[in-house]
């Protein structure tokens, strides 16, 4: 009975049976794939072809090679799965491209480090985890790599959960919601976003954006090691704006401290939405941009981008100079009291040079502060912490290199237990902007207009205004007495002529002061022009001696 059973034909077996059996076989294998979806376990490496998905399917980590590429060169990535044009958001190799990409694999090896090779041996990239984890059983798995929802691809022990290694601590030139980029240094480094190359290469380019190493409170774009272009100051937390109209979410950045005493960034909005997908990255053109996707428009919609202006590039108004963002077109303009090194260049657009001071600081004590609102304040600065308004205007004040200053009510104790934020500065004023939104107020020290100095300012207005009023007087005057003279001997001489005719009634409207004398009262007086009256002869004639009954006419200085 048991050898018939043994040779019982396969063609024999029920069809229900056999269905069972494949749907059996069928399940297992799905399950076996499903179980490394999500995460990487040792001794099953991921090969070309195959992917990790997060668990909600957002995001999905593999092989690519950036679309239209030259070169064969080939990566591994994280990337959004559910939109059409794949969008990179963080890239294991992005120094050393696989060249081979039939025999790369990423494995996560018993050591609990993830490595990627090539067939021949060569490691092209590895996580780096410096936390050696005792070799466990050979049935256990001591970490295992997942894929998180947040984007995150995350190496853990499989003991007590430990974190070994995360994508996050590791940014590419994405910084996404619930990322945290350390932008203090006390213990570990900066970490920075570095653009790509080109819009087809994902090696690392010439910009990167992070905090100022000398202060957390500003962030920087570099290119290279210059300063491309800089961020406000943190006032508390920096609103970058409304993401869509319907729903009013605001976009925020905050800086926050962590268990391990750095100081980190962060954006995202206070309200959680699985649907909004939203990134900033810093562009391989040297921008930093906040996009969002629009899935009825399928594009990336920029909520924020800077710099967004040419004027917005670091200095680019020089010492003293600051872009106008309140302009229709944003342009350089010179701070109150101040005036361009080089008009004509300033005029021709090419505002490097700057400004300087009108009237030079002479520190007399006397000194006035002038408020310029909706600032972007000044870089180098000097920082000082626990200072009220009042105080920190008397420490700018009380110092006669402090050239300006700056506060701030940041509403947290979270950095360093303090609230507060006075800034001074004591040397050139640099790369400040006049924000259309926002802003704060900048004090700048101004020469005080005193009583002496008020006079002074006014009698340089008033003066030069009276001598050239009085000039012109004159002129009318001069001229005036030129014609009238001209007019009044015409007169005089017709006068003369007319002899015996000549009345002082014809006259009697005109003010003239002189006697109408007639020709026989000038018989009489020169005695018929006798030669003993000549008193000389000149060009114009013979000068006569008159006599009258009252008085002796001597000369001709007594004919009035």
């Amino acid at each position: 009975m048991a050898s018939m059973r043994s040779r019982v034909p396969m063609h024999s077996i029920s069809p229900i049976c056999a269905t069972l059996l494949f749907l059996s076989c069928s399940f297992s294998s799905m399950h076996l794939c499903a179980s490394s979806d999500d995460h990487l376990v040792p001794g099953k490496p991921l090969t070309p072809g195959n992917t990790l998905v997060s668990d909600d399917g957002t995001f999905t980590l593999g092989f690519f090679s950036p679309s239209n590429s030259t070169k064969k060169h080939y990566y591994v990535g994280i990337w959004y799965s559910n939109i059409p044009q794949r969008t990179v958001v963080w890239v294991a190799n992005r120094v050393v491209p696989i060249t081979n990409l039939s025999s790369a694999m990423l494995a996560l090896t018993s050591s609990s480090n993830i490595v990627m090779s090539e067939g021949n041996g060569r490691i092209l990239w590895r996580s780096n985890n410096n936390i050696i984890i005792r070799s466990p059983p050979a049935t256990t798995i001591s970490a295992k790599a997942t894929l998180e929802n947040t984007g995150n691809f995350i190496l853990r022990s499989m003991g007590n959960n430990t974190i070994l290694w995360q994508s996050f601590d590791h940014p590419a030139d994405t910084l996404l919601p619930g990322m945290n980029l350390r932008i203090s240094h006390k213990v570990h480094q900066v970490q920075h976003l570095i653009s790509w190359k080109g819009p087809q290469d994902p090696s690392p380019g010439p910009f990167s954006y992070g905090a100022d190493p000398n202060s957390f409170l500003q962030r920087f774009i570099w290119n290279s090691t210059r300063p491309h272009h800089r961020s406000p100051v943190w006032t508390s937390y920096f609103l970058l704006g409304s993401y869509m109209e319907n729903l009013h979410p605001t976009i925020y950045m905050a800086v926050h401290r962590r268990d391990d005493d750095e100081v980190y960034m962060s954006f995202g909005t206070p309200i959680d939405s699985v649907s909004l997908l939203i990134r900033m990255v810093i562009s391989y053109t040297g921008k930093a941009n906040i996009l969002s996707w629009h899935s009825n428009m399928s594009a990336w919609t920029t909520l924020y981008t800077q710099p967004a202006h040419e004027c917005n590039l670091y200095a680019y108004c020089g010492p003293y100079g600051y872009c106008d963002n309140s302009e229709t077109t944003p342009t350089c303009k010179c701070l109150d009291g101040f005036e361009p090194n080089d008009e004509e260049a300033w005029i021709n657009g090419r505002f490097l040079e700057g400004c300087h001071w009108k009237k030079a600081l002479r520190c007399s004590g006397g000194d006035d502060f002038l408020t310029l609102p909706g600032m972007k304040v000044p870089d180098h600065f000097l920082f000082i912490g626990n200072k009220s308004f009042d105080e920190c205007t008397e420490e700018c004040h009380s110092n006669c290199s402090c050239v300006a200053y700056a506060y701030a009510n940041m509403s947290t104790k979270a950095i360093d237990g303090d609230d507060t934020r006075c800034l001074i500065w004591t040397g050139i004023l640099i790369d400040m902007e006049k924000c259309s939104e926002g802003g704060e107020n900048l004090y700048i020290r101004t020469k005080k207009i005193s009583g002496t100095m008020l006079t002074t300012n006014i009698l340089e207005i008033v003066l030069p205004v009276l001598a050239a009023l009085l000039a012109l007087i004159c002129i009318v005057v001069v001229w005036i007495c030129c014609f009238r003279g001209k007019q009044g001997r015409n007169e005089i001489c017709t006068m003369l002529m007319l002899g015996d005719r000549g009345s002082t009634h014809e006259l009697a409207d005109r003010k003239i002061d002189l006697p109408l004398i007639s020709f026989r009262e000038v018989a009489t007086a020169t005695q018929n022009f006798s030669d003993s009256a000549i008193l000389g002869r000149g060009g114009f004639g013979t000068v006569y001696k008159m006599l009258q009954e009252n008085h002796c006419l001597t000369g001709p200085q007594d004919l009035r």
